[in-house]
């Protein structure tokens, strides 16, 4: 199969890399960082949430602050001031509702404020080690410029590789992906050139390369 291909291909490069969210194995903090990660770069996402884990790492713990306490320690993520409040919120549902421990099925995490299906599978996947596929822009995107699929919004592209994907590769998709796409399959003027999947991508709606 051809993601058979690509998956040895990316995994030869990316394997040992990490994205900010997935050095986080514990389902809370995979949970906030997550929440942080939100129209915020990776390095900012790393150390907003190094730096909030630090005054709490449990949803009680996260309580004995402020929302404007929470933001301030996240700050400069994207939207901070909401994210401040989310957070404070999430915790407090985990609290009351979950005995402080984070929901493991996909319906309850859609329950939680600011929490998509991007957000639930990346949980379900880091930080419960199940299989899920998590679908960000450079998952939606590569995935129709490869040519495995071709759809018009994540959603579509979660359930379209949950048809055609092995389980096992389920879990890393993400984590390839998105290491690929900051480095060389970059929205505008992707560095075809100096692609190792150059050869196994139809470069779907591709207008300029370099």
């Amino acid at each position: 199969m051809k993601f058979d291909i690509i998956y040895k291909k990316l995994a030869q490069i990316y394997k040992d890399q990490l994205c900010a969210v997935d050095k986080f194995k514990n389902p809370f903090k995979v949970l906030i960082s997550c929440i942080i990660s939100l129209r915020t770069k990776d390095e900012v996402t790393e150390i907003s949430s190094n730096r909030l884990f630090k005054y709490a790492s449990t949803p009680a713990e996260m309580l004995k602050l402020t929302p404007d306490e929470i933001s301030k320690l996240i700050y400069p993520a994207g939207f901070y001031k909401r994210k401040g409040k989310q957070i404070f919120n999430i915790s407090k549902i985990l609290i009351e509702k979950y005995s402080g421990e984070v929901p493991d099925t996909i319906e309850e995490l859609l329950t939680l404020p600011g929490v998509g299906r991007k957000t639930a599978n990346l949980v379900l996947s880091a930080g419960f080690s199940k299989s899920a596929i998590c679908v960000d822009t450079h998952v939606h995107r590569i995935s129709n410029r490869l040519g495995l699929i071709s759809t018009k919004t994540p959603e579509q592209t979660e359930y379209e590789l949950m048809k055609i994907l092995s389980k096992r590769y389920w879990k890393e998709i993400n984590h390839l992906l998105v290491l690929h796409g900051k480095n060389t399959c970059t929205p505008v003027s992707p560095k075809c050139s100096q692609c190792i999947l150059n050869n196994h991508c139809e470069k779907k709606d591709v207008k300029k390369s370099r």
